[in-house]
């Protein structure tokens, strides 16, 4: 067989076969822990966000555990739920909250099922979120010694809208280090030295507090993802609706 007859038979195998199959997608597709932050308003038009740690159990389960800011006011919870997820790799979810109510979300898989975009579908609700699979995190201080990219949105009661943008190392022991840019209502900090410490528990939830050198200390609540390269965070100090991502 010569050459040419090969590369032809070749991109005919290829066309055939066509793009390489994606993971099915169904409720046993979906098993495990995953972070969720959340960002938006609420029911009353009030700005929220929350971090949110779920099990899923791959028959339609959820329980999980919530730190959420409501218009500033720092609140933790536990929930539980239940999903569906069709074989499109869409699929809808309801939640209790804080009050014992329940919310509505519909669910977008990503290709891997190892995350999802959900957004809220309650009238009068603006929120949507971001689900990360926790993976094989080692979920100790020294599993995530390494520097990570750190950026931060949201609004400060009294301040206005704040943007952080930082690079920051975790040293293996509970300490901090780095530089952030901070934009405190359109005043602009540039690359300001940040120190600070932080604490993993084996549940890979944890807290940091990170001091800006000039600025208030942040408190911080986070939960690690995406087999330790992720750390989602929300702030939690009173009168903050902050919600922010360490990410390798």
């Amino acid at each position: 067989m010569n050459f040419r007859v090969c590369i032809v038979l070749l991109v005919f195998a290829v066309i055939v076969a066509g793009p390489a199959a994606h993971a099915a997608c169904s409720n046993a597709s979906v098993k495990g822990v995953y972070g969720i932050t959340s960002v938006g308003l609420n029911g009353s038009l009030q700005p929220a966000s929350s971090v949110d740690q779920i099990t899923v159990d791959g028959a339609g389960n959820i329980t999980g555990s919530s730190t959420k800011s409501i218009d500033g006011s720092i609140v933790t919870f536990t929930f539980t739920g239940v999903y569906s997820i069709a074989t499109n790799c869409t699929g809808s979810a309801t939640f209790t909250n804080q009050d014992g109510e329940i919310e509505h979300d519909n669910i977008f898989l990503n290709n891997g099922n190892t995350g999802a975009f959900l957004i809220q579908t309650d009238s009068n609700h603006v929120q949507s979120s971001i689900a990360v699979a926790q993976g094989t995190a080692t979920c100790t201080n020294l599993g995530v010694k390494r520097a990570y990219s750190f950026e931060a949105t949201g609004t400060v009661i009294g301040v206005g809208q704040v943007a952080v943008g930082g690079r920051l190392t975790l040293n293996g022991t509970g300490s901090i280090t780095g530089t952030e840019t901070l934009s405190l209502d359109g005043v602009i900090h540039s690359s300001v030295p940040v120190s600070g410490t932080y604490q993993i528990n084996s549940d890979c939830t944890g807290s940091a507090t990170i001091t800006p050198k000039g600025l208030t200390p942040t408190n911080l609540s986070l939960l690690v993802v995406n087999a330790d390269k992720e750390i989602m965070a929300i702030e939690t100090d009173s009168n903050t609706i902050v919600t922010g991502t360490f990410q390798q």
